[in-house]
């Protein structure tokens, strides 16, 4: 059985209101295909929860559909895994691919493109299980980055190279590239990852670079009027992309993928491939009665700087998730003092988190899991989708911080409960 729930924070820079939305729960039945048939020893339900973004930034009106619709299909590819008993960095790592794939998303195809016209991506994946940790960054000519990371983390599974040596979890740049062939990935012409969209996007900012080196008060009037008529057209910059999942033994998994920050330097590499940066995922162990997975977005250089991934998976350890997650994104991110020098901290997360169910069930033979997620931000926007493998779709929304609000100094929070409950026999 699974209810949904959501609530909703927005903050000011200091605490200064909250507003808390509860609409009418949601209760599905679980139960497989499995259970019915026999003959099997202790068949149980398959099933499990994702969690998306399409990134952080501005989200347009006139564009809001598209990305309702990617993050619907994320959604739908990783609990499509989940169904068939994919673990978890399976369905993550599916759930990715649909996102690098859309045109409209700012990771593997449509990526922005760098200083010399050319795509390097980014992207990162980690198992809550194995604690292994697979990263590429800057790499070109792959269409899908999580491909390569989710590789590089198997590889790594399988222990030692030959002569004893570590298997790598981070490759960048022709590195990257030739391992990914080497190991089965076609690679991709990057003429052929670029879109209508994202060279468009480049002659907009290349020409902006251009009038911003102009000295000229005419010019400088011509920027400004050039620069509000972007942000009216919603061709503000989207970052990373990513996926939060946990599957019915209770694994968690994380990733996230990005294009980087467009007119990048060449070789530059965002939070999406550091570690601790762009995503976290960790079972419950020891001292730690949760199980988080987290995935990142925004301006890379604040969310490395912070290591924001990290900070918000220890903060969810506390009692209270939503508390907890509003004083992480204050306390070490908008208000942190690595960012100190900074006017405006942009970025935003989602966040999972669960733990099995203590209350008395009916039953010895169901087992539950409760499931938490949440995301919040400091941009104007951020567009998630959210699924369990029990619904019968995706449930999507674009979340935006309040008007008289100021971005980067400001956050919004919402989110949900779902309880997954299966029977075993």
């Amino acid at each position: 059985m699974i209810g949904l729930s959501s609530y909703a924070v927005v903050m000011e820079s200091l605490p200064s209101y909250a507003e808390e939305q509860h609409p009418s729960s949601l209760m599905t039945n679980c139960r497989s295909k499995n259970q019915e048939s026999t003959g099997s020893p202790r068949p149980r339900c398959v099933g499990g929860f994702v969690l998306v973004h399409a990134g952080a930034g501005y989200h347009s009106e006139s564009k809001a559909k598209e990305y309702k619709h990617v993050c619907k299909r994320a959604c739908q590819k990783a609990v499509e895994q989940l169904r068939a008993g994919a673990p978890a960095v399976e369905a993550v790592t599916a759930a990715l691919v649909e996102l690098e794939d859309s045109p409209f998303t700012n990771a593997g195809m449509g990526s922005n493109l760098n200083l010399s016209g050319e795509i390097e991506c980014d992207a990162s994946i980690m198992d809550g299980k194995s604690l292994h940790f697979g990263a590429v960054g800057a790499i070109s000519g792959i269409k899908n980055p999580v491909l390569v990371a989710n590789c590089l983390l198997n590889e790594a599974q399988k222990g030692k190279l030959s002569a004893g040596r570590i298997p790598p979890c981070f490759l960048v740049g022709r590195g990257a590239h030739d391992w990914a062939v080497s190991h089965g990935i076609p690679p991709c012409p990057s003429e052929k990852m670029a879109t209508r969209f994202s060279l468009s996007a480049y002659r907009r900012n290349k020409r902006k670079m251009e009038l911003a080196e102009g000295t000229d008060a005419g010019v400088n009037q011509k920027k400004k009027r050039r620069q509000s008529r972007e942000n009216e057209n919603g061709s503000g910059c989207l970052d990373t992309v990513g996926a939060v999942v946990v599957d019915l033994d209770g694994n968690v998994a994380a990733a996230v993928s990005s294009g980087g920050l467009a007119m990048k330097h060449p070789g530059r590499v965002g939070q999406a491939a550091h570690y601790g940066c762009g995503c976290w995922a960790e079972n419950a162990r020891n001292a730690n009665p949760y199980s988080t997975a987290v995935s990142t977005s925004g301006c890379g250089e604040h969310l490395i700087r912070t290591m924001l991934a990290r900070e918000c998976s220890a903060a969810m350890q506390s009692e209270d998730a939503h508390q907890a997650l509003l004083e992480a994104m204050q306390n070490k991110f908008i208000s942190s003092p690595f960012l100190a020098s900074e006017d405006r901290v942009l970025g935003g997360v989602i966040v999972l988190r669960c733990c099995r169910c203590v209350e008395a069930q009916p039953s010895p033979n169901i087992q539950g899991i409760l499931v938490e997620f949440l995301w919040s931000h400091t941009t104007e926007s951020m567009c998630v989708g959210y699924m369990s493998a029990q619904d019968s779709k995706a449930k999507t929304h674009i979340s935006r911080l309040p008007p008289g609000t100021v971005p980067g100094q400001s956050l919004a929070i919402e989110g949900g409960v779902c309880r997954l409950m299966g029977v075993v026999e």
